[in-house]
C-alpha cells in the first residue's frame, strides 16, 4: 500500500496547475478516456459551465467502435464542430493524467483541424 497520490493523479494535478498558469481566461477541452469510450467537453472554468461536448456513447457515433483510433478522431471532430457552433475558436488542451499519445493525441489532432 502506498501513500499519497498515484502516478496518474500527479500527472494529473501537474497538467492542470501548469493550464491554469497559461490558460489566458481560454475554455479547456478536458480528455477522459476509459477502457472502451473516449469523452471530450469545452468547459469554462469561469462560468463553470460545460459549452460543448462529444463521445463515443453519443446516438451519432454508434457507427464507430468506442476503444480505437478512429473514434478518438471522430469524437475529436464532433466536439470541435459543437465549440465552434457555441462560439469558442480557442482553447487549451487538458489531458488530464492521460499521456499524450494515442486515442488522447488523435482526438487532440482530430479537433485541431
Amino acid at each position: 500500500m502506498s501513500k499519497g497520490l498515484s502516478l496518474f493523479a500527479k500527472r494529473r494535478r501537474r497538467n492542470r496547475s501548469s493550464l491554469r498558469a497559461r490558460s489566458g481566461g481560454r475554455p479547456r477541452l478536458s480528455v477522459h478516456r476509459s477502457g472502451k469510450h473516449i469523452y471530450a467537453q469545452v468547459i469554462d472554468d469561469a462560468e463553470g459551465k460545460t459549452l460543448a461536448a462529444a463521445s463515443t456513447l453519443d446516438k451519432s457515433a454508434k457507427a464507430k467502435a468506442g476503444g480505437t483510433v478512429a473514434a478518438a478522431q471522430e469524437v475529436g471532430k464532433r466536439v470541435a464542430e459543437a465549440a465552434k457552433k457555441a462560439g469558442v475558436t480557442q482553447v487549451v488542451f487538458d489531458r488530464g493524467g492521460f499521456l499524450y499519445h494515442g486515442r488522447v493525441k488523435a482526438l487532440a489532432d482530430a479537433a485541431r483541424e
